[in-house]
C-alpha cells in the first residue's frame, strides 16, 4: 500500500494542480512533494527487513501474464530517494519564475515525478516499459512548451532518439516474456532464465540502446547538450538530476543481471567506450563559453565514469556507481540553479560576459564553491566516495582504463575552475555591475544542497550501507550464472 501511495500521490497532487488558483499551484505542488520526501525517509527507516512491506503484486492483464507488481529494495529505494529529494528543490527553485500556465507545468513536473517512481520500482517488464514511457511524456512538453527558441527542433530529435530507445527495449521485454514457461514479465521469472548466449546478444543490444540513449552514453548523446541548453531551467534539472538515473539503474536492475554472458562479450567494448567519451566531453567541455552546455558536457564526462565502472561487473564498481548517481543528481541541480541565478541578473549565460559576481554576491560564491567541490570530487564531499569507489573497481578490471577514467578528475577541475573563475572573479562587467546577492527561497535551497554535499561527504555510511546488500545479491545472480555457461 505504501508504494502505492508512493507512485500515485505526485499523479493525484499533479492533477489537483490543474484545478488550483494560478497563484496557489506553486505552493500546493512544493507542499505536496514534501509529503512524498518524508514518506520515503520513513520507508527508509523501516530497515531492509521490512521490505517486504512494500511489495503489491496484483493482476493487472490476466490474459497477457501482466502483473501491476511494485517494490522496493535498497537500490530502488535509493533513486526513489532522490526523485523524491530532487522534486522540492526542483520546483522551489521556479518560485521566483512566473511561468506561462503554471497549473501545467506544475503538473507535468509531478507527473514526471509519478512516471520516474514507477521506473524505480516496477518489479514487472510491462510495467517498467509504460513507466518508462510515462517519465518521457512530461519533458518533452516541459521542454516543448517553456524551452528556448529552438525548441522545436530539439525535441522533436530527443523525442525521436528516446522513442526510438524504448521500441527496442519493448522488443526485447517481449522476447523475455516469449521465453518464460509462464508467460509473464515478472521480472524474477526473467532473473531466473538461462538464455542461450546468442539470444542473450540480441536482448543486451535491445536493452543496452533504449539505456544508452536515456543516459547517454557516447556515440548516443547528440540529443542532450541542445536539449539540456533549450530547455527551461527546472527542465534541465530533471532531465540532469534525475532522468539520465532511469538508464544507469536499467543497466543495475535489467540489463546485468539477465543477460551477463553477453556482457562478457559486449562489455569490454562499451567500457572503452564509456572511457572515452569522459574524456572526449570533459575537453569539450573546457572549450565552452555557454554555462548550461558546459554543465551538459559534464553531464556526459561525469556518467562516462559511472557508465564505465557499472560495466566493470565489480562490487565496488556498481556501489560507487550508485553512490555517484546520487551525488551526481544533487550536484547537477544544484550547478543549472546557480546558472539560472546568475543568467536572471545578468542577462547572460556566455562566460566571456561575465566576472566580479563574488564580490558582490559572496553567499551566491560561497554556495557555487561547495557545490563545485562536490563535483570535481574532492575529499570530504558527496562525489568523492562514488569516484574512489568507481575507480578502484576500474583498477580491479583494468589498470589503463582506471588510468584512464581518472583523467575526469583533472578536466573536471580545469572546465569547474574556469568556470568558476571567469564567473565569480576578475574585473566586474557591465552585465554584472549590479549584480545582488541570494536572498529568500534562493538562499535556502542552495544552503539545503551544500548540507547535502557535505553531509554525504563526511558520512556515507546510511548509503553505502542500504544499497550494499542488494549490490551483492546481484553479483551473487551475475556470478552464479558466468559460473554455469
Amino acid at each position: 500500500m505504501i508504494t502505492l501511495i508512493l507512485l500515485f500521490l505526485p499523479l493525484f497532487s499533479g492533477l489537483l494542480c490543474l484545478a488550483l488558483p494560478r497563484n496557489w499551484v506553486k505552493n500546493f505542488a512544493f507542499f505536496s512533494s514534501l509529503i512524498s520526501l518524508a514518506l520515503v525517509v520513513y520507508i527508509w527507516s523501516l530497515g531492509p527487513q521490512n521490505y517486504d512491506l512494500t511489495k503489491i503484486n496484483a493482476v493487472w492483464i490476466e490474459s497477457l501474464g501482466i502483473h501491476f507488481k511494485l517494490g522496493l529494495d535498497g537500490i530502488s529505494l535509493l533513486m526513489v530517494f532522490l526523485t523524491n529529494l530532487s522534486i522540492p528543490l526542483i520546483i522551489s527553485s521556479s518560485f521566483k519564475t512566473e511561468y506561462s500556465k503554471p497549473n501545467l507545468f506544475y503538473f507535468l513536473i509531478l507527473f514526471m515525478q509519478s512516471g520516474l517512481i514507477g521506473v524505480f520500482t516496477s518489479l514487472d517488464g510491462f510495467l517498467f516499459y509504460v513507466s518508462w514511457e510515462a517519465a518521457l511524456i512530461p519533458i518533452y512538453f516541459i521542454s516543448g512548451l517553456w524551452g528556448g527558441q529552438h525548441r522545436a527542433r530539439i525535441t522533436l530529435k530527443f523525442f525521436i532518439y528516446t522513442i526510438t530507445g524504448s521500441l527496442f527495449m519493448l522488443l526485447g521485454i517481449i522476447y523475455l516474456y516469449l521465453l518464460t514457461p509462464q508467460r509473464t514479465f515478472d521480472i524474477d521469472q526473467f532473473y531466473a532464465l538461462n538464455i542461450k548466449v546468442n539470444i542473450q546478444y540480441f536482448i543486451f543490444i535491445a536493452f543496452f540502446l533504449a539505456f544508452a540513449i536515456k543516459i547517454p552514453i557516447f556515440p548516443f548523446h547528440t540529443w542532450q547538450p541542445d536539449t539540456y541548453t533549450d530547455s527551461p531551467t527546472q527542465g534541465s534539472m530533471l532531465l540532469g538530476g534525475i532522468m539520465l538515473k532511469m538508464g544507469l539503474y536499467g543497466l543495475i536492475r535489467w540489463l546485468l543481471p539477465i543477460c551477463p554472458r553477453a556482457l562478457d562479450f559486449f562489455g569490454p567494448y562499451i567500457l572503452a567506450l564509456a572511457v572515452f567519451a569522459l574524456i572526449y566531453a570533459g575537453v569539450i567541455a573546457i572549450m565552452q563559453t555557454d554555462m548550461k552546455r558546459l554543465l551538459a558536457y559534464s553531464s556526459i564526462s561525469h556518467v562516462g565514469l559511472i557508465s564505465a565502472a557499472i560495466f566493470t561487473n565489480t562490487y565496488n564498481g556498481i556501489q560507487g556507481g550508485l553512490i555517484q548517481m546520487l551525488s551526481h543528481g544533487i550536484n547537477l541541480i544544484g550547478l543549472f540553479y546557480v546558472v539560472s541565478l546568475v543568467q536572471k541578473q545578468a542577462g547572460t549565460r556566455d562566460l566571456n560576459l561575465l566576472g566580479g559576481i563574488a564580490s558582490k554576491a559572496p553567499v551566491l560564491a560561497t554556495c557555487f564553491m561547495i557545490i563545485l567541490l562536490g563535483s570535481v570530487a574532492l575529499p570530504f564531499t558527496d562525489g568523492f566516495v562514488g569516484e574512489f569507489l568507481m575507480l578502484n573497481g576500474l583498477r580491479e578490471y583494468n589498470l589503463i582504463l582506471s588510468i584512464l577514467a581518472g583523467t575526469t578528475l583533472i578536466l573536471g577541475a580545469v572546465y569547474m575552475f574556469r568556470m568558476y573563475q571567469k564567473m565569480m572573479l576578475g574585473e566586474e562587467s557591465t552585465h554584472t555591475q549590479n549584480f545582488v546577492d541570494v536572498t529568500g527561497t534562493d538562499r535556502i535551497v542552495l544552503i539545503t544542497i551544500c548540507a547535502i554535499v557535505i553531509l554525504i561527504g563526511f558520512y556515507p555510511n546510511p548509503i553505502l550501507n542500504l544499497t550494499q546488500p542488494d549490490v551483492a545479491k546481484i553479483m551473487v545472480e551475475i556470478t552464479t550464472k558466468l559460473k554455469y555457461k
